[in-house]
């Protein structure tokens, strides 16, 4: 805590953004950053708390009210030093994780919390202007191999951290890039890819061997993995949900990551081999409330949409905390994201009943109806039902299903390596231990837990490197999320 008064003296405040105008008309990050005395003052609004719920609210348990006070007092080095200690990607964090920790924050009671996600992107940036941040190159080394499969946040995670155990690591990427999710999934606007090309670099200095265009399984037999010690599997949750209604396989109807991975290939300058999706000079029609639902609104909006609907079958969230969402839990509130606020109709308590076509088997409006939900006492939706007489058709040329993902791809790989699936179709792991049914094999990530934050990938892959780490060598002296940490 830098200042006791802080909290009483400054108020929430978050960086400049670009005019929504000026933004639409490329794919550029666009919030600035703080001034020195913006963000001095931001970090002194951390308070002396006794117990700071912020740790627990965040999946890595960062150490937040201690580098928060390094950044108050300028001690750069030292704030990069303990951020870093629970947190190998601060710079994707900082970018697009929505903050757990926040809604966890003391302040947060009654008052707007600190603002932790921003003070985390400062540090690392500065840390790397300063040039703080150095290659990891282990000078004792295991003779150990680990293969990591699949270079998302969860295997770039596991990736850091067995490397700096001493292992040698090789990462296999079936795409062309390193960054899986965060390299297709999330648009350039909101993480410049540049950004990953950074920590890749680093990565490699370290001596992380990278194999793109490498699909494990497919165009790379799963026998060479055997040549491993340990492998991971990091492949993120890839099937998305689909909408089994008339009209679906109408042309203009599209998975939301197909959409949104064609664009950032755009922005890349990589090749697209199929059928260009582009929302310029169209109705579009987003499926799905969720953040990749947004994604898609702000790379309609940047493509010159006519016009950008979203639905969401849930009804619309509270603006504050209720009583089925206590502090310091994370609450489901209405979200308005910058991809709203550059142009979107939204609408809630929509079911969507088929999609209708033109002549030429191309879509061109959805029919809808709106529903009536029930709550408990709580005020929590439990059963819904249309409203009768609100059937209508809502005008459409592209439809993107932003829907979430069900599981892994199980054809290729994990069924070549026999794992076991969950009920949910997940890799099965035995409870805190990320081992999965075959030999020598770990599972991390979404791959393991289904659909989530990229703050819990890196969570995930952090935790699996140390019970790697620890099959391969009888014991670990990676850092755990549990072990307590002083910089006192």
């Amino acid at each position: 805590m830098g200042k006791p008064t802080g909290f009483l003296e400054f108020e929430r405040a978050l960086p400049q953004k670009e005019s929504v105008e000026s933004r639409k008309q490329n794919y550029q990050e666009f919030v600035h950053s703080y001034t020195d005395d913006q963000l001095n003052h931001q970090a002194a609004r951390c308070m002396d708390c006794g117990i700071p719920f912020c740790h627990s609210g965040c999946p890595l348990g960062n150490v937040i009210p201690e580098f928060n006070d390094a950044v108050y007092d300028a001690r750069w080095e030292e704030a990069y030093n303990i951020l870093v200690s629970t947190n190998n990607f601060p710079e994707f964090t900082g970018r697009i994780c929505p903050a757990p920790c926040e809604a966890a924050c003391v302040l947060g009671i009654n008052k707007p919390p600190v603002a932790i996600e921003e003070i985390e992107k400062h540090i690392i940036e500065i840390a790397f202007k300063k040039k703080f941040v150095q290659p990891n190159k282990s000078y004792i080394k295991t003779g150990k191999r680990v293969a990591v499969v699949g270079s998302g946040p969860a295997g770039l995670a596991a990736a850091a951290q067995l490397n700096k155990a001493g292992h040698d690591v090789v990462v296999y990427e079936r795409d062309d890039k390193v960054g899986g999710l965060l390299r297709y999934g999330i648009p350039d606007f909101k993480l410049d890819k540049s950004v990953i090309d950074r920590r890749v670099d680093v990565m490699e200095q370290s001596g992380v061997v990278f194999k793109t265009n490498a699909e494990v399984g497919v165009n790379v037999p799963s026998s060479e993995l055997q040549d491993y010690d340990a492998i991971v599997l990091s492949g993120g949750s890839t099937i998305p949900r689909n909408l089994p209604i008339p009209g679906r396989e109408l042309k203009g109807v599209h998975y939301a990551m197909e959409f949104l991975k064609q664009q950032n290939k755009r922005v890349g300058n990589s090749p697209i081999d199929v059928e260009e999706i582009l929302a310029t000079d169209k109705n579009v029609l987003v499926i799905g409330g969720g953040d990749t639902g947004s994604d898609c609104v702000g790379t309609s909006n940047r493509h010159g949409a006519k016009s950008v609907t979203q639905f969401e079958l849930m009804p619309q969230p509270p603006q504050e905390r209720t009583v089925a969402m206590p502090w310091p839990t994370y609450p489901m509130l209405l979200k308005t994201t910058t991809s709203h606020e550059e142009g979107c109709q939204r609408y809630w308590s929509v079911s969507t009943k088929a999609f209708l076509g033109d002549d030429k088997g191309h879509v061109r409006a959805a029919l809808v109806v709106d529903l009536e939900w029930e709550t408990d006492n709580f005020g929590r939706p439990t059963k819904f039902k249309e409203v009768e007489g609100s059937e209508r058709e809502i005008p459409c040329e592209l439809v993107t299903l932003a829907m979430g993902f069900l599981h892994p791809q199980h054809e290729g790989l994990l069924q070549q390596l026999g794992v076991k699936l969950d009920g949910r179709g997940n890799v099965e792991a035995l409870e805190g231990e990320y081992k999965a049914s075959a030999d020598r094999v770990f599972v991390a990530g979404d791959m393991r837990r289904g659909q989530s934050l990229v703050v819990w990938a890196i969570s995930e892959g952090r935790e699996c490197a140390r019970k790697v780490d620890e099959f391969l060598m009888g014991y670990s002296e990676l850092e755990c999320k549990d072990q307590t940490v002083s910089y006192a």
